[in-house]
């Protein structure tokens, strides 16, 4: 309990800026106010400022607009809660969980552009699998760039010196500078085996999404990984840019097409006021949003729960205070 009570309270805080950008101001318009055309433009307004998106706020909009034709909303408040419902209502029973492999190693992909948190992500999945008492083996893909092989090294070397003794170890494999990545990742897969390790998690390049090259080669650093390991990758994680908004559903398309994502992690969401991109990636796609990056620290990446983010996002001053 104590644990589910820490995630709720990391979400929360983490969507503090978002709240302030939508449900504070929906409160304030809506208290003591009769339910008109004019206030639901105003909600209409605010769902698109926190980047709800252009589909997802027709379709709440349109819900309210119905409840209040049918009097079953007449004043502002009731259509707070009415909003709230219709949000949790967009996201079906799913199986959010990481796919792992019957037998070990699990193989998980990691994608995304330049600066969408995607390295750090890496080094959070990597906490949260070694937390669960699983080895883990980081593959720098990213070849090109010598930062983010050094980023995955001190995060490895951390990680393994923080859990201590008798915890399970997080590896690194990594190959030359300017190296082929798909070589990297047979290589990871690779150690892996021979190691007896419980789980391959495969760093790539911030692929910029409008250069098909660069996605053929992700392309192939997913086939090179399942001709080293049959059913891999077991999971293709896309993280995506809170921050970036509107500009994530295209990341979500194009990624998609090329190497199947299974999954989304939304990073930077605690540096943000457009938290509301979730929404509108749910209307757009169905790939399930897995996690969500709250912070900075290895702790900060919490499984995503639908119930759990809408009353995050809406939650008064109070309950932050109660957390």
């Amino acid at each position: 309990m104590a644990l589910i009570k820490g995630v709720l309270s990391k979400v929360r805080s983490g969507l503090r800026r978002t709240r302030q950008a939508l449900a504070a101001p929906l409160r304030s318009v809506l208290s003591g106010r009769t339910l008109d055309e004019a206030l639901i433009r105003e909600i209409e307004a605010a769902l698109i400022q926190a980047d709800v998106g252009v589909a997802a706020t027709r379709r709440l909009v349109g819900s309210i607009r119905e409840a209040r034709s049918s009097g079953a909303l007449t004043r502002g408040e009731d259509a707070l809660e009415h909003l709230k419902a219709e949000l949790k209502a967009m996201w079906p029973s799913a199986d959010r969980a990481l796919r792992l492999a019957d037998t070990p190693p699990t193989v998980i992909l990691v994608a995304g552009i330049n600066g969408s948190g995607k390295t750090t992500t890496t080094a959070k999945l990597a906490a949260m699998l070694q937390a669960q008492g699983k080895s883990v083996l980081l593959g720098a893909c990213d070849t090109f760039r010598a930062g983010a092989v050094k980023q995955l090294e001190v995060w490895a070397h951390r990680l393994t010196e923080r859990a201590g003794a008798g915890a399970p170890a997080v590896h690194l494999v990594r190959g030359a500078e300017g190296g082929d990545p798909a070589a990297v990742a047979f290589d990871a897969c690779d150690a892996a085996v021979s190691r007896g390790v419980d789980v391959v998690i495969l760093d790539t390049a911030g692929r910029l999404h409008t250069q098909d090259p660069l996605m053929r080669q992700l392309a192939k650093i997913r086939d090179v990984a399942a001709k080293r390991i049959p059913g891999a990758p077991h999971e293709v994680l896309l993280v995506l840019d809170a921050t970036s908004g509107q500009n994530a559903l295209r990341q979500a398309a194009v990624f998609t097409d090329a190497i199947d994502v299974t999954g989304i992690i939304l990073a930077k969401l605690d540096g943000t006021a457009r938290g509301g991109s979730v929404v509108a990636i749910r209307q757009a796609t169905d790939i399930p949003v897995k996690f969500i990056g709250v912070g900075e620290t290895p702790e900060d990446l919490a499984p995503f729960d639908p119930d759990a983010f809408v009353e995050a996002l809406f939650a008064t001053d109070d309950a932050d205070r109660a957390a």
